[in-house]
């Protein structure tokens, strides 16, 4: 008998198959079985399987027409005789130590299941699961969901290891439908007497680009939704009879994500009145708590939606996607005041917003204008009209990183005025905030300061009203306005910079080297420069991909100290994601970050493929795939 059955159903994924199997045949655990249960496939997973299954005695396949993944899994529970239980989907993969370690935990410590944490496989990048990523930040032996609630996002099979004894005790068993997976793990979370939470990663969760290749890519679909939704009741069911305390964290995460795909399915493509009443027996079990903990844009639709109101969620819905549904919102009380929004859909118990009042804000303007870099912008209380609050006080400000020290700019009153303002995708909006200016004179820097060479971060501050709020000035890299060019002080450089996810500040650097001149040349990337020191080593251009490492090298010419380098562009590696940034360093043994002189950014399009020039926060020269 082996020590763990592994359960793999699978259907037409022949293109995964492959590389799931290899990664179970070389875990570091070989005491296992792993049993492959084609549902119904009409690819050639099925010989996939085979091959593997010849060289591999410990792969066994089963056939089934197609019945969906919880017979298959359920088929593939008949046959397991592990003493442990884990399941893997057929286009995943799994680290080669995780087995090992998810048995040993529970040899350990006697836990009924083991789970670990996870990362997104997009086909060669692994990102981290934002829906495990706080539950499994920390290690921990022997615990509970109602003990570390964080655990309510855990709800997929794939990630554990179940002792079968204990499986057997609670007799599980999946309904044979879409998301079957969501009762199941969430029953053994509650059903155990102890769990045991590992950090390290243990599952490779594919995140597939193939039109409709996935139940999220159909998700729409009203079969789909159905059984979305009656795994969302048998859960809350679960969790209303045996787990009480952890329902409102089940409902917070549900409001936010499921409740999101029925809006959009109602508000976009109709609703069937048998699948919106499951939606509504789900929403009447839902307490105020719970609702307020969503945010009041998304809470009006959900609201309109449980009241069956289909036609003006409909409308509602199209002005929250097109950035025009800006609700009022008003203070109440004296010595705890709270804030609401006003809709004419929502009731008042439901129209708390005081939790969710921030502060965003944004540049219009940047230019040095006689030596000195000023800006305006405008800052906003989210996406909300902001009217009541008639006028505050907005100071800007400079905030170093590493050592706190403020340098303040301006310090104003201001008045919310309306402004339709330019969103990514070239959308335009209406935005109801705040206008304020800055400028900062680099001889506001002390010589410690210069001296540092440090990070600051620009900062908005809005007080009035009992409101006290703080936000850094951000705004998306793809739009206006563009990042001035560097001034130099007393040897220091001063950079205007705008991050990888908008963030305006200030950076002071020396500058090994500089490029003068960057431009986009038939599709390849040109640029040039000077370098102080020329070192022993033959230089080259080394592109990194911020998000993963990746690395690409092209050439570099050299006349003196003058350098010149050209980058096809259509050669770079296609973007992951939706956007790669790729940071442009000048190797030459040692990492030379070369400071961009001039101010223009451009975007080139070469085979269809957009491309941003642009400027790091360091001011080096930095290429954009979006």
């Amino acid at each position: 008998m082996p020590v763990l059955s592994v359960i793999v159903p699978f259907h037409n994924v022949e293109k995964y198959i492959g590389p799931c199997l290899d990664s179970i045949s070389g875990q570091t655990m070989s005491d296992l079985e792993v049993i492959c249960v084609d549902d119904g496939s009409r690819d050639d997973g099925c010989a996939e399987v085979e091959s593997r299954q010849a060289a591999d005695p410990r792969i066994r396949l089963i056939r089934q027409p197609n019945q969906g993944v919880g017979k298959a899994r359920n088929v593939g529970l008949t046959q397991a005789t592990g003493r442990y239980l884990a399941f893997v989907d057929g286009d995943d993969t799994v680290p080669r130590e995780a087995f090992k370690r998810l048995v040993s935990s529970l040899e350990s410590t006697g836990s009924d299941l083991a789970c670990g944490n996870v990362m997104r496989l997009y086909r060669n990048l692994l990102i981290p699961s934002w829906a495990h990523r706080e539950a499994f930040a920390t290690p921990m032996r022997r615990t509970h969901i109602t003990r570390h609630p964080l655990l309510i996002r855990d709800r997929m099979l794939w990630n554990k290891v179940y002792r079968r004894s204990f499986w057997d005790r609670l007799g599980l068993s999946f309904p044979e439908r879409m998301y079957e997976d969501q009762p199941v793990a969430m029953a053994a979370h509650v059903g155990a007497r102890s769990v045991d939470v590992l950090s390290k990663v243990v599952y490779h969760w594919r995140q597939r680009d193939e039109p409709g290749s996935s139940i999220t890519q159909r998700r729409l679909e009203p079969g789909n939704l159905r059984d979305r939704m009656l795994s969302v009741l048998q859960t809350a069911d679960l969790l209303a009879r045996d787990a009480p305390g952890l329902k409102p964290d089940f409902d917070r995460d549900t409001l936010d994500i499921d409740m999101t795909v029925a809006v959009e399915a109602a508000a976009t493509t109709g609703m069937r009145p048998e699948l919106l009443d499951l939606m509504v027996r789900y929403l009447d079990g839902v307490s105020r708590e719970s609702w307020l903990s969503v945010p009041f844009e998304h809470r009006i639709q959900v609201h309109l939606l449980h009241r069956r109101r289909l036609q003006e969620l409909a409308g509602v819905h199209e002005q929250a996607r097109e950035g025009r549904l800006q609700p009022r919102v008003r203070p109440s009380g004296l010595l705890r005041r709270r804030w609401y929004g006003r809709h004419p859909a929502i009731p008042a118990q439901l129209s708390e917003v005081s939790e969710e009042l921030a502060l965003t804000a944004r540049l219009v303007s940047l230019e040095w204008r006689d030596g000195v870099l000023t800006g305006a912008g405008r800052a906003a209380l989210g996406r909300f009209d902001a009217g009541a609050l008639r006028r505050v006080r907005l100071r800007a400000c400079l905030a170093e990183r590493a050592t706190g020290e403020i340098i303040r700019l301006s310090d104003e009153q201001s008045a919310p005025v309306w402004e339709t303002v330019e969103l990514e995708e070239g959308v335009e909006a209406p935005e109801h905030a705040f206008p304020f200016a800055f400028a900062v004179d680099p001889a506001v820097f002390t010589p410690a300061q210069l001296a540092r060479r440090g990070h600051w971060d620009l900062r908005v501050q809005l007080r009035g009203h009992g409101l006290r709020l703080d936000a850094r000035v951000a705004g998306p890299r793809w739009l206006p306005p563009q990042v001035p060019a560097p001034r130099r002080r007393s040897g220091v450089w001063l950079v205007p910079a705008r991050g990888s996810k908008g963030g305006w500040g200030l950076r002071l650097r020396n500058a090994q080297a500089l490029i003068g001149e960057c431009r986009v040349d038939d599709g390849d990337l040109v640029f040039s420069g000077r370098i102080d020191d020329l070192g022993d080593g033959e230089p080259v251009v080394r592109l990194r991909r911020k998000s993963d490492g990746e690395e690409m090298y092209f050439p570099v010419a050299l006349t003196g100290q003058d350098f010149s380098a050209r980058v096809p562009l259509a050669g770079i590696d296609e973007s992951v994601g939706r956007e790669s940034w790729w940071e442009v360093v000048i190797d030459q043994g040692r990492p030379i970050r070369p400071l961009v002189r001039r101010a223009e950014r451009q975007v080139a399009t070469v085979d269809d493929r957009r491309f941003l020039i642009d400027r790091s926060e360091d001011g080096c020269l930095l290429l954009a795939e979006r």
